[in-house]
Order: C-alpha cells, then sequence, then structure tokens
C-alpha cells in the first residue's frame, strides 16, 4: 500500500457541495480505500491504496456524486504521493512561507493543464504580488498589509482557474508533515 494525498476542488466552498469530512471518510473507505484521514474542510484527504495515481483520481470523481448531492462540473481531483508533495515543498521560491505575518503565501495546484497556460492569467500587482512557476503548481505570495489591493482574486473569472485548487502554505507544510507521521496525532476534532 502506498500513501496519498488527495486534493478535491470544489466542495465546501461558498455553501456549495457540501460534504462533512466524517462522511468523505467513510465514503472513501467504504470505497476500499484505507486509512482515511481528513484535514480541515477544504478537501485535503490522505489515504493508502495500492492503486495508481491516475485510477484513485478517476475512482474517486465517480464515487464522489454516488456518495453525496454535488455539481460535478466544477469538482476536480488531484492525487499526489508523498515525494511529490515534498518536492513542491522543497523548491519553493527561496524565502517563499518564512513571513507569515507579513505574506499570505499560498500554492496553487494544477489540475490537468501545464504551466505555459496557466500562468497568462496571473496578473501580479507590483509592490503587492509575486508569483512563481513551478512543478505542477504556481507559488503566490500577497503582501498583508495591502492584501486588499491583491489581483489574485481575479484569476477565479477566468476559464483556467477551474483546473486549479489552492492550498496556503501552512496547510500545504501540514499535509507532508501528516503524510510522515502516516496521520497520527490527527484528533477526532480534526477530521
Amino acid at each position: 500500500m502506498n500513501s496519498y494525498l488527495v486534493l478535491l476542488r470544489g466542495i465546501n466552498v461558498g455553501g456549495k457541495n457540501r460534504i462533512p469530512m466524517l462522511s468523505l471518510k467513510k465514503c472513501l473507505e467504504d470505497d476500499g480505500f484505507s486509512n482515511v484521514l481528513t484535514y480541515i474542510a477544504s478537501g485535503n484527504v490522505i489515504l493508502e491504496s495500492d492503486k495508481k495515481p491516475h485510477e484513485i483520481k478517476t475512482r474517486i470523481e465517480g464515487i464522489l456524486p454516488k456518495c453525496f448531492k454535488l455539481d460535478t462540473k466544477i469538482i476536480k481531483v488531484l492525487v499526489l504521493t508523498g515525494s511529490q508533495l515534498k518536492n513542491i515543498i522543497d523548491r519553493k521560491p527561496k524565502g517563499f512561507g518564512e513571513e507569515p505575518e507579513k505574506y499570505h503565501s499560498d500554492v496553487i495546484f494544477l489540475m490537468n493543464i501545464d504551466i505555459a497556460k496557466a500562468m497568462p492569467v496571473f496578473d501580479p500587482r507590483e509592490g503587492v504580488d509575486k508569483i512563481w512557476p513551478g512543478n505542477g503548481v504556481i507559488y503566490s505570495q500577497r503582501l498583508s498589509s495591502r492584501l486588499t489591493k491583491s489581483r489574485l482574486g481575479k484569476i477565479i473569472g477566468t476559464p483556467v482557474y477551474r483546473f486549479m485548487t489552492i492550498r496556503n502554505w501552512r496547510t500545504t507544510t501540514k499535509l507532508l508533515d501528516l503524510m510522515k507521521k502516516g496521520g497520527e496525532g490527527l484528533k477526532t476534532g480534526d477530521i
């Protein structure tokens, strides 16, 4: 069995596609996934499976509408190995995520879209936003004191936005920690 991180796009956002995490955990366990853990209600799942990432993705995209009433047009699934997530964290831009009191730092995970198609929708504001391309991700950093001036929100109305899911830096690094620990230390309240 291998451990995987599953990122779900389009659930529990703006009151749409509400999925309780305990129900999601049960749905995935009932379908045969092992050691299923969820972290916060934004669609972060750690699980074990003997299947390949693309098989897990296809299977989860198929079972979610059977378990929950969803607008499936906005649902997407990304499956990462622990080494892929570690690589994303290890290859962050210099200083990225290291000053949380000064900057909001986010990792924008790309789902079935390449970096060359995703990057043009970003229009960083000088002195407020910075973006960097990564391997399957875009790193985004916004100056906290000028957050209302950020242009990151402009990507939401673009056609390519449906191929992205965003996690803040703290969540991204916590997910790797949980994968390393095999989920130990998670309390029922975290699930």
